[in-house]
């Protein structure tokens, strides 16, 4: 485990939170095994904390025209262009563990237009990665080049939405200097994850 910080601002005590945060972060640490840092960081701010996981709950975990998969990658390729170390490594691992594939995720961090990854799945992280780095070039070829790689009008808000959210949470991540929990390095990585 590091000894650094895992922020810059201060954490709360778990037991000292109001019960629905104590109850999502302690039902976290039951599934994965460890409380990731991002939980105990937004924590000392109860009303964003709530504020940011339903919208991320309400993106992330809905059924849609997205895969699970797909999704962690647009986080992943965008937090990448974002130099957001938290979220490369901590989504790099969600989207090893849901694609069963222990390369895809650096591929996609790193330059995702060279991953292993379909003409649909490039042209929705095209996409996302235009919504994060030049949003304000959006146009409607942009969003007519997804219907035709049969995206639905919903999947297209989504992919924006998910690149929009965590262009939001690289910027918090990076400012705060949150620090990816050192289990998620290896998660989906070895066949033990």
């Amino acid at each position: 485990m590091s000894d650094k910080a895992i922020s810059r601002f201060p954490l709360p005590d778990i037991n000292s939170l109001p019960d629905d945060l104590k109850d999502r972060i302690l039902g976290v640490q039951e599934k994965a095994g460890f409380i990731p840092n991002i939980f105990l960081a937004l924590a000392h701010r109860p009303e964003e904390f709530r504020a940011f996981f339903a919208y991320h709950d309400a993106l992330m975990e809905k059924e849609s025209g997205l895969s699970k998969g797909e999704r962690e990658m647009i986080v992943v390729a965008t937090s990448g262009l974002n130099h957001c170390i938290y979220c490369v490594v901590a989504h790099g691992a969600i989207l090893r563990i849901r694609e069963k594939n222990p390369l895809l995720a650096d591929q996609v961090a790193t330059n995702y237009r060279k991953a292993d990854i379909s003409a649909r799945q490039m042209a929705m992280l095209d996409f996302a990665v235009k919504v994060s780095q030049r949003s304000y070039e959006i146009g409607d070829i942009d969003i007519k080049s997804l219907l035709d790689q049969g995206f639905s009008e919903d999947d297209v808000w989504d992919i924006g939405a998910i690149a929009g959210l965590f262009a939001l949470s690289n910027r918090i991540a990076n400012m705060a200097g949150i620090r990816p929990n050192d289990e998620f390095y290896l998660m989906g990585r070895t066949e033990k994850s």
